[in-house]
């Protein structure tokens, strides 16, 4: 197998939940080393999210836990137990990069802030992402991707124009943001390669949620309009929806936005009422678009989602079947770009893995691990990579640093009474 693109590149990842992790995923599955630390008595919360193996939760049995860790090393250890931050800084050494996805000032407790980083490893290069960013009033303010997308305008523009915000599925800015940061952190690495110089960079996870409505933003600035919820319409295309189709469930969404798509579309549904002169314009279909939605839907209705999708983009009208997560597993496209990786966890067995959505032509991802059980690589860690005897590594398992199994039982079981 060809080098990969950042193989070399060693990683120290101190993030947890989605955003954070992402980072280091995409640049594990391109050949860094990325080693991620975490404590049995205070582990990433996703380990706790469904689904489960058989419906059985585990700290290591979570999909959503693995997924978003491919490739990575795994190592059990907790800083507020004595010597864990000084373990955590002879790591520094290692690192080229390190990763911080916690609130700001947390890694600062352990001594492992930027600036006491740059002590350590002068070229290191240092990311953190976070709701608001490390500075302002509001740098604090800890949450999920629920409160940034909030925060950002997105759920007041997300619902029907007579109804109340609605929270947008899977927290866009959480599924934005990292990507963001890859090619930041991809840039400070050529930048580092050049100059031989470090760099730190904050990310706020509100401010990419914001950057993705800029238009909105800007016909506030120069027209003074608030956007509004619009349901699934939009102001310049009509019509603009998702239509129920043959089947349980099954939709497919259509969207207009030229005369000629319309006449395309008119002329395959071959109705009537498809020549109706209200139609004939957008104003006019604007105008009358629940009228119009009806009338599709009426038609929609007698053919499959995919026979749907095929007739009008053959015709070049923007159609698209509403997948379900079963269909993605069987459609040709994903199939045909290798899009499901399907790799075996220890715990969990043999599941799909999401690719990356971007292939590089020289370098493309290889997905070889599923996300580690936590605390599988101890073993490399401590003695490979820190060059710890077994003697040290004892004392560490003797004083709590290094957690365990059990820990993770003795939080559940509470504090003795």
């Amino acid at each position: 197998m060809a080098k990969q693109i950042f193989e070399g590149i060693k990683i120290l990842d101190f993030t947890w939940i989605g955003a954070g992790p992402q980072v280091g995923r995409e640049f594990a599955e391109h050949g860094a080393t990325v080693l991620r630390v975490e404590s049995h008595r205070r582990p990433d919360g996703v380990r706790a999210a469904p689904p489960f193996k058989d419906g059985i939760p585990g700290i290591n049995r979570s999909a959503f836990g693995t997924a978003f860790n491919t490739n990575k090393l795994s190592m059990s250890l907790d800083l507020t137990y004595p010597k864990g931050a000084e373990v955590a800084r002879r790591l520094v050494k290692w690192a080229d990069v390190l990763a911080d996805s916690m609130t700001p000032g947390s890694l600062a407790r352990f001594g492992l802030d930027y600036e006491s980083c740059r002590q350590i490893k002068p070229d290191i290069i240092y990311y953190s992402t976070c709701q608001m960013g490390q500075k302002g009033p509001l740098a604090t303010f800890g949450g999920y991707g629920i409160f940034a997308v909030a925060y950002a305008g997105h759920c007041y523009l997300t619902g029907w124009p007579d109804g109340e915000p609605n929270v947008l599925f899977n927290y866009y800015s959480d599924m934005v943001a990292p990507f963001y940061l890859v090619t930041a952190v991809a840039a400070a690495l050529a930048y580092r390669r050049k100059t031989g110089k470090g760099m730190y960079l904050d990310q706020s996870q509100v401010e990419v949620g914001g950057s993705l409505l800029a238009p909105a933003m800007m016909d506030y600035l120069v027209n003074g309009r608030i956007a509004q919820r619009l349901g699934n319409t939009d102001p310049y295309m009509a019509p603009h929806s998702v239509y129920p189709c043959l089947g349980d469930d099954r939709w497919v969404a259509i969207t207009v936005a030229s005369g000629d798509e319309w006449r395309a579309l008119a002329s395959i549904i071959g109705e009537a009422w498809t020549g109706d002169t209200r139609f004939a314009t957008l104003r006019g279909r604007k105008e009358h678009e629940d009228e119009l939605d009806r009338l599709i839907a009426e038609w929609t209705r007698e053919h499959a989602a995919e026979e749907v999708m095929a007739l009008l983009q053959e015709r070049g009208v923007p159609a698209g079947a509403v997948k379900t997560a079963e269909d993605l597993f069987h459609d040709p496209q994903l199939k045909h770009r290798q899009h499901f990786r399907w790799l075996e966890h220890p715990e969990i067995g043999v599941h799909a893995y999401n690719a990356p959505a971007y292939t590089l032509s020289k370098t493309p991802a290889h997905i070889w691990r599923a996300g580690a059980p936590l605390g599988q690589d101890n073993e490399y860690a401590y003695k490979t990579i820190l060059g710890m005897s077994d003697d040290e590594i004892s004392d560490l398992m003797a004083a709590g640093t290094i957690t365990t199994e059990d820990d993770v039982l003795a939080v559940l079981r509470g504090p003795k009474r």
